[in-house]
């Protein structure tokens, strides 16, 4: 609103300078009419100089023979023929002047009068009025405030189908029923059976829960409302469950229809903390989400899918049969997934015809669908900043990099010494993984800075894990000490390029310990729970369920674990010397090793090559 008066003030003052600039221009070039007195006038005509004189009421327009104009004005209620003779004007000198007389109009006369009254009443009367307006309009809006803003997605337009969401065959499976309830009511209906109310799904940031909710709705072709949960939440107790209420309203309207409310959790926490009282608009809303589901109708053609990637701070209540009763967890995809996904996102883009996506997707385990869009997009921008018409396979490839982390930064000035110490620490975790069996394979070792990392090491599996044994938690550790116990054998000292290195490994070997159950010591048991802060997270606080002695033995077997990793990478740094001291002078030469490349390096030391891709 400051802003709009600060324009408007612009304009008008903008308008007044240019009116002005204009008047004055004006001025300047038509010839201003002078103001003549009676006695002038009359002098003018006796000596012969007017040419015309129009009078119309007192006003006198003169144009004089030299056609120069003038004005003047006569006395009231006297003839101005008669004030001309009381001038010493005679009759033959007024012959020579061509009269006129006008008539003053009835309108001139009246708008004289009527404006300088009418024109500020009607001036009050527009302000009084726009102020109504405005007091009119503030409490609309009070009264609509509790309305939902829920964004409809029409099946006509934005079409999503099963066809376009890659992957997930099981989740599309289950909600092929949603899909034929609402295509066909009766059918189900006819014989009692009840489709359910709602369907939760459930999984990691980026899986396609939003997109598969639309395919559902443009599998049905019936309106797909679209509404965040926190959109509910405002800082006014009741606007919440109104809008809620104001939602299912809307929705039965237009049964069959979806509704589709995105995470859901940030309303569908457990309740019963005791913070916030009883008047806890979070709450509230949730409660009234739960009556307006279980008050569904049998024959009502409305269904409610949610998603999150919370399912474990749900509340019970939630999660009961009769309302999200279905639940559709989307796993990560795997590798014929993620080839799928990958075929859906270039679509579009000009591709070389050697382009590989197959081994684009078996160097991206762990990417989501919303991630691997953004590698797509990535490598389109890489080939564009190249001055290419086609994406190339390296524009993909470097694109993962740039993904997991973060643009090169080839500028970045490093001594040479610092340069020699990043190659042996990343060449030491390379050799480290090329020697243990139950390590990931390296595709690609380099020195060149990414984001934070002064190097990296690409390992990838062979084949897609659900499982992970604990000999390959054991071979992550000791590669994980691999740059560290490199640094340590050939620098006899270490530098602060092993914090991540040794906070991830410290990380993994406590999960060993509290949540895997694989320390022989203290056997199969976990450690620790979280404490059950709904508001502020689950995991914001660990509750030990354990004794002082026990949390000793904790500590005592993390430690061996990380001793135990760094003796074997010792092991293997010492024992292949010479095969460290070969990927460290190609590292510096090159600054990165591709797979072949690096396997070539080792093969001579008499490591097997049996781990290659393909």
């Amino acid at each position: 609103m400051k802003t709009l008066w600060k324009n408007i003030l612009w304009a008008i003052g903008a308008l007044f300078i240019a009116s002005l600039l204009f008047a004055t221009f004006a001025s300047t070039q038509a010839k201003q009419p002078i103001a003549l007195s009676l006695d002038e006038v009359a002098k003018k005509i006796a000596a012969g100089e007017v040419k015309t004189l129009t009078v119309n009421g007192n006003d006198l327009d003169i144009t004089l023979k030299n056609d120069d104009r003038a004005y003047s004005r006569k006395e009231n209620e006297t003839g101005f023929s008669e004030t001309l003779k009381n001038y010493g004007v005679t009759s033959q000198q007024l012959q020579a002047v061509s009269f006129k007389v006008q008539d003053e109009s009835g309108t001139k006369y009246w708008m004289s009068i009527l404006i300088p009254v009418v024109l500020p009443l009607l001036l009050m009367m527009l302000v009084f009025w726009w102020i109504f307006r405005q007091m009119r309009s503030g409490a609309g809006q009070a009264f609509t405030f509790g309305k939902v803003q829920a964004r409809l997605f029409a099946p006509s337009r934005d079409k999503v189908m099963f066809k376009d969401v890659a992957g997930l065959k099981e989740a599309k499976e289950e909600l092929m029923e949603v899909v034929e309830f609402l295509k066909n009511t009766k059918k189900f209906t006819a014989i009692g059976a009840k489709i359910p109310r709602g369907v939760l799904l459930m999984g990691s940031p980026g899986t396609g829960k939003t997109m598969l909710a639309r395919a559902v709705a443009g599998e049905a072709g019936v309106p797909f409302f679209h509404i965040s949960a926190s959109e509910f939440v405002e800082m006014f107790v009741g606007v919440g469950a109104s809008r809620v209420r104001d939602l299912f309203h809307i929705a039965k309207q237009a049964a069959p229809a979806i509704i589709f409310i995105d995470e859901i959790d940030a309303v569908g926490r457990e309740r019963g903390t005791g913070m916030g009282g009883g008047h806890d608009e979070r709450e509230q809303t949730l409660n009234q989400i739960l009556v307006e589901m279980d008050g569904f109708e049998r024959d009502t053609s409305v269904i409610v899918i949610a998603a999150t990637n919370r399912p474990d701070v749900l509340d019970s209540a939630l999660l009961r049969p009769g309302r999200f009763d279905r639940r559709v967890v989307l796993d990560m995809p795997d590798v014929k997934d993620r080839e799928e996904i990958l075929k859906i996102h270039v679509k579009g883009k000009p591709l070389e015809k050697d382009v590989d996506l197959k081994v684009v997707a078996t160097r991206t385990p762990g990417f989501a669908g919303a991630d691997l869009s953004n590698l797509v997009n990535e490598a389109a921008i890489l080939a564009a900043r190249n001055n290419r018409k086609t994406v190339i396979q390296d524009d993909f490839l470097n694109s993962i990099e740039k993904v997991l982390l973060g643009p090169a930064r080839k500028s970045r000035v490093i001594s040479q010494k610092e340069k020699e110490i990043t190659a042996y620490h990343e060449a030491g975790h390379a050799l480290v993984a090329a020697a243990l069996k139950d390590a990931d394979p390296v595709h690609k070792v380099s020195i060149v800075s990414r984001g934070i990392a002064g190097g990296y090491t690409l390992k990838l599996p062979l084949e897609e894990r659900r499982l992970h044994t604990k000999s390959q938690f054991l071979a992550e550790l000791a590669v994980s000490f691999g740059g560290f116990a490199a640094e340590q054998t050939v620098f006899k000292d270490v530098t602060t390029g092993s914090s991540s290195d040794i906070r991830n490994a410290t990380d993994v070997a406590r999960r060993l310990v509290t949540q895997y159950g694989m320390s022989e010591k203290l056997g199969p048991r976990s450690f620790g729970k979280g404490a059950e802060m709904v508001f502020l997270g689950r995991d914001v606080a660990m509750e030990r369920d354990y004794s002082e002695a026990v949390g000793a033995m904790i500590d005592e077997e993390v430690n061996a674990y990380i001793q135990k990793a760094l003796a074997s990478a010792k092991g293997v740094i010492t024992k292949n010397r010479k095969a460290l001291d070969a990927i460290a002078e190609a590292l510096v030469e090159k600054e990165t090793l591709e797979q072949d490349e690096f396997y070539a390096v080792i093969k001579k030391f008499g490591f097997e090559i049996a781990t290659l891709e393909g």
